[in-house]
């Protein structure tokens, strides 16, 4: 493994931990010193800054040195978290304080995340792209595993200004490994025009890939449906499957999953990745099923597992995919409206679940999304694009597939 490979590994692992470090914290600080209200305040200042920005983090990302996007994006993240670490040692945790550190927050994750794809594709050859973003993405499945308990341990024993400025120190440590990343070779960059120009671009260029609108249309559906699997799997656990500690098991299991899929991605005999990306999507129709149904834990438990090993094969095949086939210098701007259809769908089905569980309870939402995920994803299946070899993009000039 190269020299600037290594150093991408370690900064994005280091960033994954911090940033799962994040919601627990929160949550964890914001209860003990506010109420359920304030806590959704402080967690909407952080999401709708995402929302609200991708675009336009998506037009940087493609405009500068991708390192520099995310160096900056840590360094603010550092900041921000580090002031609300401050913050609660102090004990003086104003509810109006956190909102606007949060949003800080939300705004820095903006910028960075579609950075993150752009950086991967500038420093890793096209032969080692999927095994990298494999590692990537098990350093984030590992880091969701480690992160509440770590966040919950500190919380108890020194206090939630403590795990913040972790979370700080851990951001400053990840930019410290861009600080030095010399890239050895540099990305295409199209020529600049004016913003809303360059995003009018990025939206054409979007609007060029039938295959990818699909599958991000997929996705979509995937995110929505797993926030009301999120919201009713615990009500269902809770109430006919043995308890809150039965869910735990249950969602440590969905989460071992994802890193034995993520683990997997890169040695399955995978020949079109775009076919593997929509069965692994589609797969999570077995524990919608499965909780719609109340089957037997055991049941429950192997179909979240499957379910949750097609996503961790997903992520790395389809950030390759985009890597391979997007024109590089328009994969910041691209990348960009796929993460914003998935930081919204997410907040979407949780928000939904409990309402439509209150209406016409827990069976129909669950086997509709299970129906709706499968569809969706399967569907893609259908374009000839999707299952065409892997091959590398032409400049977006010349493109138009």
């Amino acid at each position: 493994m190269t020299s600037p490979i290594r150093r991408l590994l370690v900064g994005r692992t280091l960033a994954a931990l911090a940033t799962a470090l994040i919601p627990t914290t929160l949550t964890l600080a914001v209860i003990r010193t506010g109420s359920a209200t304030d806590l959704g305040l402080v967690l909407a200042c952080e999401l709708l800054p995402m929302l609200l920005l991708l675009p336009v983090a998506g037009v940087v990302a493609d405009r500068f040195p991708p390192q520099r996007v995310v160096l900056t994006a840590d360094l603010t993240r550092a900041a921000a978290q580090l002031a609300i670490g401050a913050e609660l040692l102090g004990g003086r945790a104003r509810i109006p304080d956190l909102a606007v550190l949060s949003a800080v927050t939300g705004g820095a994750v903006a910028f960075g995340t579609p950075a993150v794809r752009t950086l991967v594709a500038a420093v890793v050859a096209g032969a080692e792209r999927l095994r990298t973003n494999a590692r990537l993405g098990a350093a984030q499945g590992l880091a969701q595993i480690a992160a509440p308990a770590a966040a919950g341990g500190l919380m108890l024993l020194a206090g939630a200004g403590w795990s913040s400025l972790l979370t700080g120190t851990l951001f400053i440590a990840s930019a410290t490994t861009l600080g030095g990343l010399r890239l050895d070779r540099s990305l295409p960059r199209a020529e600049r025009s004016a913003f809303l120009g360059e995003l009018r671009e990025g939206w054409a260029e979007t609007r060029r890939h039938p295959w990818f609108l699909a599958n991000v249309l997929g996705h979509g559906v995937w995110h929505l449906t797993a926030g009301v699997l999120l919201t009713l799997g615990p009500m269902i656990t809770v109430r006919q499957l043995g308890g809150g500690t039965a869910w735990v098991v249950i969602a440590e299991v969905g989460t071992m999953g994802m890193v034995a899929g993520v683990h997997a991605a890169s040695r399955l005999p995978i020949r079109q990745p775009l076919v593997g990306v929509a069965v692994g999507a589609a797969v999570f129709a077995l524990p919608l099923t499965a909780f719609a149904l109340v089957l037997p834990v055991p049941v429950v438990t192997t179909a979240y597992f499957a379910g949750m090993f097609g996503v961790g094969v997903l992520n790395p095949l389809w950030e390759t995919t985009l890597q391979r086939r997007i024109p590089q210098e328009a994969l910041g701007r691209v990348g960009s409206f796929d993460t914003l259809i998935s930081f919204a769908a997410r907040p979407l089905g949780l928000t939904v679940a409990a309402p439509l569980a209150a209406g016409i309870g827990t069976t129909t939402p669950l086997l509709l999304g299970a129906a709706l995920v499968g569809t969706a994803n399967l569907a893609v299946l259908l374009l000839p694009s999707v299952r065409e070899a892997p091959r590398a993009p032409a400049p977006a000039a010349e493109q138009a597939c």
